[in-house]
């Protein structure tokens, strides 16, 4: 706010400058700088100092803070060149049909800088997603942490790494993908995801004892996550058609040639869904090799014999 002060004043005695040599030397330039330095003076107030003042004081979410500032400042921006354009051409008609042709031009070959900015209003309007959202574009992964008008900056997870970890990388994705790409959001609605693990046990394994200890374990691991999907879930039926659905860990089981698949399927926190997994996979574990008449399960073969070998 200090800092934005003595800007205002600055706008406002320029204004007044403006105002004084029009009332001395009346001439329309010093007329419409009056005016133009009025109006920004104006705008600069109602954008700049009264609006985020009242989003600082009455927005406490500092991802809606963030995106509210973001959203204010390309308004501001847009108002200005309006404003100014509204001021200084007698005519904004005739100036538009005179250079329409020109400026169909200029789309075309800057077609993906339109593309971007289009994307980036599409952005700030709907929400698809907002600052800290973990999201999918395009292959890129990651926990978004800037929207600009033009491009979105990521923190990048998945590539060379084993998980939803981040790899180190910023990179910065075109907002125009949204446009002609498929935007998974992870955390716009909810927090959670599913996620197995699988877990192969030999044929003469005693496959239902297996079942039910790893459901036990993994129902008490998860059982607050569970609750908390659940709730989360009310308030998604609410917004959309969903059908109810079964929210408990469930294991479910295959065959194959070499051993019994099964596949342990659970409720995860999106950002923890590594840590998770790790910690279930250790448990499940020790409880099975700790378990009598249970053995986990690796490939073999069966050798029967040496072709031209001679006996």
């Amino acid at each position: 706010m200090k800092k934005k002060i003595p800007i205002l004043l600055g706008l406002i005695l320029l204004a007044g400058g403006f105002w004084f040599a029009n009332f001395k030397y009346p001439n329309d330039y010093f007329l419409n700088g009056f005016y133009t330095f009025l109006a920004f003076a104006i705008i600069y107030f109602v954008f700049k100092i009264l609006a985020e003042e009242i989003a600082s004081r009455r927005i406490s979410d500092d991802r809606t803070k963030y995106s509210f500032s973001k959203t204010v400042s390309i308004l501001y921006l847009g108002i200005l060149v309006i404003t100014a354009i509204l001021i200084w051409i007698e005519d904004p008609q005739s100036l538009l049909v005179a250079y329409g042709l020109i400026a169909a031009g200029v789309a075309i070959a800057l077609q993906d800088f339109f593309k971007n900015f289009v994307g980036g209003i599409i952005l700030f309007t709907t929400r698809l997603y907002r600052i800290g959202d973990r999201v999918e574009i395009n292959g890129k992964f990651g926990d978004i942490i800037d929207i600009g008008i033009m491009y979105t900056t990521f923190l990048e997870m998945k590539e060379w790494i084993q998980g939803d970890q981040p790899t180190g990388r910023i990179i910065e994705v075109p907002n125009g993908f949204i446009l002609s790409h498929h935007v998974n959001n992870y955390t716009q609605d909810n927090s959670f995801v599913w996620d197995e693990i699988h877990v192969p046990i030999t044929y003469d394994s005693d496959w239902k004892k297996a079942i039910k200890v790893i459901l036990d374990l993994v129902k008490r691991k998860t059982k607050d996550i569970t609750v908390d999907a659940s709730d989360e879930i009310s308030m998604l039926e609410k917004k959309y058609y969903l059908p109810k659905k079964f929210n408990e860990p469930a294991i479910y089981v295959a065959l194959t040639d070499n051993w019994i698949s099964l596949h342990v399927r659970y409720l995860s926190y999106v950002r923890k869904r590594r840590t998770l997994h790790d910690e279930l996979s250790r448990m499940i574990l020790e409880k099975v090799q700790g378990t009598k008449g249970v053995n986990i399960a690796s490939e073999t073969l069966d050798i029967i014999g040496f072709p031209g070998k001679k006996k």
